[in-house]
């Protein structure tokens, strides 16, 4: 089976109708296709970065130009086919050891025997079921699966692996990275529109480029022998391979083990001629260190430039408008910054798409705890499409906007706590509840802000009535929230004296906090021509 030639893809066309394509048919015109259909989230993410890293190393376009020509009028399907076709060496799926297969180790013979089933990231471990300890997450329910949803499932592990036992290395971007692509707002725009929004142009990444596609081992790893890091072998650095491995990282020595027998997938539910039951594993495989950065993840760096920078990963609770700067522009205050074909799409793109296209930003990832999968989190967070000097000015406004909400919010919890406990620094007890609110209950207003701002192109200044609002806001939710976690309770559980403390003490407090007072200050000639009016 060959990952290029292959009808493996589930798709939706434009009818309503569901198929199965091969990679090169997504900019078919006569009832094209719309979206993916994968029978998992995380497998629907997986898919949508094979597809935009195999047209990135297969059919990159060399400028600005040529990206718009093919999104304006897509490639003929025969000659993405024939470009994607150079590279078909290293897509298939099948082999004997010491042929290539894609994402799996050249040469593994003698590797201890796996499950399928431990393909998916949230399935139990060994011990976990030896122990009977899988509660919420029972092994044994995927026990054969047909060949495209083992293609999915493996690309899905190898570019999120997490970290799994001594010598089972995490993935390229660590493990669990958050990805973030670019993506038509509304529902009009083709599967073609959605994927070639997020590949670069040539002149735009670094590192040297090819007129034609390269196809060895320094782009896909599992063309030679894995780079082994036990004792006698070394890390992966980005100098030692070409940049677009970043698309392929192979962390996990695997081999897949193919049934000849007929049967239907656990995941899928369609028949199929032969199953996955089980696959061969072995630790140790490329350990990716250095300063590896994927142009589809967003990042932290360190400010004193020591250290790689790291990618952010799901959180625990989702994400909010409080990570928003950091994945659309980049917020100062803890350094995060934006995937590349974000910041690339916003600087360099938006404002010519604008009359076509509202964009959005699709963030998703797993939550992980080392080897445990907390959740798996997806989030659709709205871009704005402006010329680069107007990016900039959201950009600092929305760091106004956050900033003050991030200094509100600990003196928030302080306080409720200090209403709640009469010794409240005892208390150690989980407060998220409290934080997960305050970011809901302002979060509405905060994107009804901006978009009011971005819709004002021509002004080059904040009108301070949208100051006040968010001052408002802010005050507001603030003592709302106080009321509402301390004195919905019992009788016999209210000290109300303590309350009332802790009120006045809030009350206080919020005022003389820096971001606060600035911010109102901003607000002023608003508040003065309220009074006046």
């Amino acid at each position: 089976m060959n990952l290029i030639d292959t009808c493996w893809i589930p798709v939706i066309r434009e009818d309503g109708s569901r198929c199965r394509i091969a990679p090169w048919q997504v900019s078919e015109r006569d009832n094209p296709v719309v979206e993916l259909d994968a029978p998992r989230p995380d497998f629907q993410g997986g898919l949508y970065q094979f597809l935009i890293g195999l047209l990135q190393t297969c059919c990159a376009p060399k400028d600005l130009d040529s990206w718009f020509e093919w999104y304006e009028e897509p490639p003929e399907p025969e000659e993405l086919k024939a470009l994607m076709g150079q590279c078909a060496q290293a897509f298939e799926l099948f082999s004997e050891p010491g042929s290539p297969a894609f994402l799996q180790d050249l040469e593994l013979v003698d590797g201890e025997d796996k499950p399928v089933e431990s393909l998916l990231i949230e399935a139990p471990g060994g011990k976990t079921l030896k122990d009977n300890l899988d509660f919420f997450v029972k092994g044994g329910r995927f026990n054969s699966i047909c060949p495209a949803c083992a293609a999915q499932a493996l690309f899905t592990l190898q570019t999120n692996a997490p970290s799994g036992g001594v010598g089972h290395r995490v993935g390229l971007r660590g493990g669990g990275p958050l990805t973030t692509l670019v993506m038509p707002a509304d529902g009009t725009h083709t599967l073609w529109h959605k994927l070639w929004l997020n590949v670069l142009e040539k002149e735009v990444l670094p590192g040297k480029w090819y007129d034609e596609p390269v196809c060895d081992a320094s782009v896909f790893p599992w063309l030679a022998p894995a780079r082994l890091s036990d004792k006698t072998g070394t890390a992966t650095l980005p100098d030692d391979v070409n940049e677009l491995q970043a698309y392929w990282g192979m962390p996990r020595r695997i081999r897949l083990q193919l049934e000849a027998e007929p049967g239907h997938c656990d995941l899928c539910g369609d028949a199929s001629e032969s199953l996955i039951t089980g696959f061969s594993t072995r630790n140790y495989g490329v350990n990716y260190e250095g300063p590896w950065t994927h142009p589809l993840t967003p990042y932290r760096e360190d400010p004193k430039k020591e250290k790689p920078p790291l990618s952010l990963k799901g959180q625990k609770g989702g994400l909010s408008y409080r990570h928003w700067l950091g994945l659309a522009f980049r917020d100062d205050d803890n350094g995060d910054r934006a995937a590349q074909v974000v910041s690339h799409h916003i600087s360099a793109r938006a404002i010519d798409l604008q009359a076509g296209m509202l964009p959005q930003l699709w963030c998703f990832g797993f939550d992980l705890d080392n080897m445990k999968a907390r959740s798996w989190y997806e989030h659709r967070l709205p871009l704005f499409s402006v010329p680069p000097e107007q990016a900039d000015l959201i950009k600092g406004l929305a760091q106004v906007l956050i900033s003050c909400a991030r200094a509100l919010l600990p003196e928030l919890r302080k306080q409720v706590k200090s209403a709640w406990f009469r010794r409240p620094e005892d208390h150690k007890g989980d407060t998220s509840m409290i934080d997960h609110t305050f970011w809901q209950r302002t979060e509405p207003e905060f994107y009804r802000l901006l978009s009011e701002y971005a819709a004002k192109t021509e002004q080059g200044r904040v009108d301070a009535v949208l100051y006040l609002r968010w001052y408002n806001t802010l005050m507001n939710t603030t003592r709302q929230l106080f009321d509402h976690f301390t004195l919905h309770t019992s009788v016999e559980a209210l000290d109300l004296k303590r309350v009332m403390k802790a009120r006045e003490q809030l009350h206080k407090r919020i005022y003389t906090l820096k971001p606060i007072k600035e911010l109102k200050e901003f607000a002023q000639p608003a508040m003065e021509e309220n009074a006046h009016g």
